[in-house]
């Protein structure tokens, strides 16, 4: 029986990876690291609230086998650019850093396709910062995954982003070769193949694309 800590649990990726994790047998405490309080009970769930600025303060709690990473912001959300930066970079790697001096062996960090640490898009640079940052605190095992467009119902309406999972849903067949990994991914599907990936412990870093995630 493992344990696992989870950052970002009220998103769109970490809900569905909660529901999977608490459903799962190998796990016995699901530990979540949240704002403020989730509708949610159950057995093995522990719930800590805090956040960025608090989390050094809670250094003691967090201890697991597993770390699961699904923080993560918008431009609409967050416009200013330095406190965008430490959502998706700073808070993660802080997160990833607590956890692997309490002795955590694995992390799983959800990314972005195409991250890349040298890019001039910033979005795009940030995601490749946090991957080489976190890569660089030497976990065991070091997971990443790298998905295109996510298929999934959030909460709070976004009409461009229904727009755009209804194209790809057509691009998808088309997507052939080395443009696979722009394939659109279901977030359930997503979840269930971060779960499935923490069970392979013989890789030290791997990254994750269209093609490893629906194998």
């Amino acid at each position: 029986m493992k344990s696992a800590i989870l950052f970002g649990a009220s998103g769109l990726v970490g809900s569905s990876l909660l529901a999977q994790l608490l459903d799962h047998p190998g796990y016995d405490k699901i530990i979540i690291v949240v704002r403020k309080p989730l509708p949610i009970k159950h057995a093995k769930l522990m719930m800590i609230i805090g956040d960025y600025a608090s989390l050094p303060g809670l250094k003691n709690q967090i201890r697991a086998d597993e770390v699961f990473i699904t923080l993560g912001t918008t431009k609409k959300k967050t416009p200013d650019q330095s406190e965008y930066y430490r959502v998706d970079h700073d808070y993660p790697v802080l997160a990833a850093s607590i956890a692997k001096e309490n002795g955590a062996r694995s992390v799983l960090l959800v990314s972005a396709i195409d991250a890349n640490p040298n890019s001039k898009i910033f979005y795009v640079r940030t995601k490749g910062e946090v991957e080489a940052d976190i890569i660089a605190l030497g976990f065991e095992h070091t997971y990443i995954f790298r998905p295109s467009m996510l298929a999934g119902d959030r909460k709070e309406s976004r009409p461009a982003e229904k727009l755009f999972i209804g194209l790809f849903s057509i691009i998808n067949p088309l997507l052939t070769g080395s443009w696979k990994r722009y394939h659109s991914i279901k977030v359930k599907d997503l979840a269930a193949a971060m779960i499935n990936a923490a069970g392979d412990q013989g890789v030290k870093v791997q990254r994750y694309h269209w093609q490893d995630m629906h194998r």
